[in-house]
């Protein structure tokens, strides 16, 4: 956020001579008592919208300012979510009151199921739970602050531009954010205060009442926007400024509900079969709970106005009210939800050319939620670290075995054609992985994201070089050994296969760290990679005390040697991934 306001230093300006210039042609073009002839529609139209235009900024503001200061706090909860619903209800409540965005909320959640993080069900609870986090907003929007906007935007501007520390400038764009907001709030109230002996105008307000009209209107409005907390924002305003009833207002919030579910829906078009279910279940939870309360709107809407004396409240705690109940609802039947959504949306068997290389993860349309982008490129690097299991895994295979070489997957096919084909396919997906990290880098990264990224970057060099190693080392150890007549002695290859074992347990270690980003997986590499050092100094100890026997020639030491300081080369870049890995548990 600090980044993108630093590129422009006259934005601030811009944005206070848009606060003053608006009121300004609004209050002199519109006279207190004014006919509607007297009314400059024109500047009230402009003016509007004007407001509304700040109204939405900040918000976006505000929200992006909470992301990034969150960080990837938000993702670690939701990563050690059980299958408790209760709890997870929780989480989601709890994540979307912090980052102020359902809808992001949920994009992430489906990025985390799509990566395999998270199972379809253990999302569903936190889905119900981000519908009430998302309330917090209507309720803070509901307090009569418009009067103190210009102050917040105030201190909020100051201490972005003027405070050294990055956390500390984020904190500032979140009050900047509201400030913009109210005052936006504000703006609109104002220009819309002649419009309320407008006939035309209350006609179109009142038609609102009508639970599907205004239901349709409150969807398609949150699916333009998306943001269902942006239109209940709107709606109270409208309340505030007696444009609006109570139960007109229900009915739009209660169609924010299912317009928001647009952003889940569009997340969940590139995702795996799982995470499409998480965009279904969304939609299903939303369009069923406005589908049980719309027919006793004013049953309800006489409860809720029993809540509190103003309306403006009266919407925020309706919209509360609903979406609790609606969890509340739900919350026992989310297992049969599960259940039905997987029935009529199984799993789909995609034929796909497994020798040619493609991309599982890289979403180009997350680069807006970092935590969700660098997700992504996390789950794409453990498909990766799977490729280089399955090459490390292999290369001792011709020194070992006296069984005709082909490949570990395809009996038909040559061994070194296999092989080549995993280095193509690793060479393939760590230039998305980089090129995608590098597009990541260029959005607003709090400084442990930008320390994450930075830290995959890594990764993806030191797979290279694993890569690198393999592909320069084996090929001329392959002609060797076929040159040489006699198998290697049973002590070597006892060694090698011991030795080979242990650096391919690494590896899975390392696969199984970007599985559930576990860091004890990263603690074990480092002990274990220490042990593992020892190991081959002895066995070069060994080989050195026996360079005189009858029993190895020449050429034998010399394919015992090259292999096993391959193998040591490819340890050494995997101590070097742990050791960078393990940083970011030091992070804050």
């Amino acid at each position: 956020m600090y980044n993108k306001i630093s590129k422009n230093k006259n934005i601030l300006s811009m944005i206070m001579l848009f606060i003053i210039a608006i009121p300004t042609f609004v209050f002199a073009s519109v006279p207190a008592g004014s006919s509607d002839k007297d009314i400059s529609w024109f500047l009230m139209v402009t003016s509007l919208f004007g407001g509304m235009g700040m109204f939405l900024y900040g918000m976006e503001m505000m929200s992006d300012g909470m992301k990034i200061a969150a960080g990837n706090k938000m993702r670690s909860v939701l990563e050690k979510l059980t299958s408790n619903r209760l709890l997870a209800v929780g989480v989601g409540a709890f994540v979307t009151m912090v980052i102020q965005s359902s809808s992001a909320t949920t994009v992430m959640l489906v990025s985390f199921v799509n990566s395999g993080l998270l199972s379809f069900v253990q999302g569903l609870g936190v889905i119900l739970g981000s519908n009430i986090g998302s309330t917090i907003t209507a309720q803070i929007v509901a307090f009569k602050v418009t009067d103190y906007a210009l102050t917040l935007i105030a201190v909020g501007a100051m201490t972005a531009l003027f405070s050294k520390k990055d956390s500390t400038k984020n904190i500032g764009f979140v009050i900047l954010g509201f400030g913009l907001l109210f005052y936006g709030m504000k703006v609109m109230s104002d220009t819309m205060k002649p419009l309320r002996t407008n006939p035309t105008f209350n006609n179109i307000l009142t038609s609102f009442e009508n639970p599907f009209m205004g239901i349709l209107a409150g969807a398609a409005f949150t699916a333009l926007i998306q943001s269902s907390s942006a239109t209940t924002g709107i709606v109270i305003t409208l309340a505030s400024g007696g444009s609006i009833t109570l139960e007109a207002g229900i009915p739009l919030i209660f169609g924010a509900n299912v317009g928001t579910c647009v952003t889940a829906l569009l997340a969940g078009l590139n995702a795996s079969r799982e995470a499409k279910r998480v965009a279904i279940a969304h939609v299903t939870f939303n369009v069923l709970g406005v589908g049980l309360f719309v027919f006793w709107i004013p049953t309800f809407a006489d409860w809720i106005s029993q809540t509190s004396d103003n309306i403006p409240r009266q919407i925020a705690n309706a919209h509360t009210i609903f979406n609790i109940l609606a969890t509340v609802v739900f919350i026992p039947f989310t297992p049969l939800v599960a259940r039905l959504i997987i029935k009529y949306f199984p799993d789909e068997k995609v034929e796909r050319d497994i020798s040619k290389p493609a991309v599982m993860h890289l979403d180009n349309n997350v680069f807006s939620t970092p935590t969700v982008a660098i997700t992504n490129a996390q789950a794409e690097i453990r498909g990766v670290v799977g490729l280089l299991e399955r090459v490390v895994g292999s290369v001792a295979k011709p020194f070992i075995s006296t069984d005709s070489l082909h490949d570990i997957e395809d009996e038909e096919e040559d061994f070194e054609a296999g092989l080549q084909t995993r280095i193509e396919k690793i060479v393939f997906l760590n230039k998305k992985i980089s090129s995608y990290l590098i597009k990541i880098n260029n959005q607003d990264l709090a400084p442990a994201q930008s320390q994450e990224v930075f830290t995959l970057v890594s990764v993806v060099n030191n797979i290279n070089s694993i890569k690198n190693s393999v592909d320069l080392r084996l090929h001329d150890l392959l002609i060797k050994k076929e040159s040489e007549s006699e198998e290697l002695p049973a002590g070597l290859i006892e060694e090698i296969e011991s030795y080979h074992k242990k650096i391919v347990r690494q590896i899975k270690r390392l696969g199984k760290f970007f599985e559930r980003y576990d860091q004890s997986k990263i603690d074990k590499i480092v002990t274990k990679g220490k042990k593992y050092k020892d190991l081959e100094e002895k066995y070069r100890i060994d080989h050195i005390k026996r360079s005189g026997s009858e029993d190895v020639n020449e050429k034998q030491k010399q394919i015992y040697q090259e292999l096993m300081d391959m193998l040591k080369e490819i340890s050494i870049f995997i101590d070097l991934i742990a050791e960078r890995l393990g940083e970011l548990d030091t992070v804050e």
